[in-house]
């Protein structure tokens, strides 16, 4: 997720929240930032505030959609008039929330965006017997569910999503950490070591495979 807004206190907190429900996020004070972040990434959602520097969140996401990104956007705006509303929608917006708002709104809409969402983040990701559910965050192997940490969960969604391809440690680490992860430390060797013991020790066949000097990959056969 990106959230694009200039409050730094306003920003930290929210990144700060959606992380404990399980969101890696990546934070833009401003338009140009924003605008650079969304252009050169992808991502599931986008939270834009309207009264941004460089270049307003009207402006931004108008411009995000004529250069064709398609992600859903929430605009958050501290006037509640009609008019204000009707600009977010009209600039490509898919939703709004005024200011001050319950976090916990802010949780329902964001889950509803991504229903809605084009990226099809209803589907259930499947590898073998393996079903990961990205809405309801439900993890199965053989019909046994499996509980898993949300970086755990973070690290076997990039996987997925990515089945027989080779990930670096870095695209590993930024999927569940962000972009300020040291991907040079062993953490991620130590979190792929929880996810097989949860999802191939008692299973065949296994599906996380060890690509050395490269990094990791999730092999479907059935694929």
């Amino acid at each position: 997720m990106l959230i694009v807004e200039d409050e730094k206190k306003m920003a930290a907190s929210l990144k700060r929240g959606l992380q404990e429900e399980g969101y890696v996020v990546d934070l833009a004070y401003d338009g140009d930032e924003g605008w650079h972040r969304a252009t050169e990434r992808d991502y599931d959602v986008i939270v834009l505030d309207i009264a941004l520097p460089a270049r307003d969140g009207i402006e931004l996401c108008r411009d995000l959609r004529r250069q064709g990104i398609k992600t859903p956007i929430l605009m958050l705006t501290a006037r509640d008039t009609v008019d204000v509303k009707v600009q977010a929608l009209d600039s490509g917006a898919d939703d709004y929330l005024t200011k001050p708002f319950a976090f916990a709104e802010l949780l329902a809409r964001l889950r509803a965006l991504q229903r809605r969402s084009q990226y099809d983040l209803t589907l259930q990701l499947q590898a073998a017997d393996l079903i990961l559910d990205p809405i309801s965050r439900r993890v199965t192997r053989g019909g046994r569910d499996i509980a898993l940490t949300p970086k755990e969960f973070a690290l076997l969604e990039c996987l997925l999503r990515n089945k027989n391809r080779v990930l670096s440690r870095t695209i590993l680490a930024e999927s569940a950490w962000g972009e300020s992860f040291d991907a040079l430390t062993n953490v991620i060797d130590v979190y792929i070591n929880y996810l097989r013991n949860k999802i191939d020790r008692d299973f065949e066949p296994k599906l996380i495979q060890t690509v050395r000097g490269v990094g990791y990959v999730l092999r479907d056969e059935t694929s």
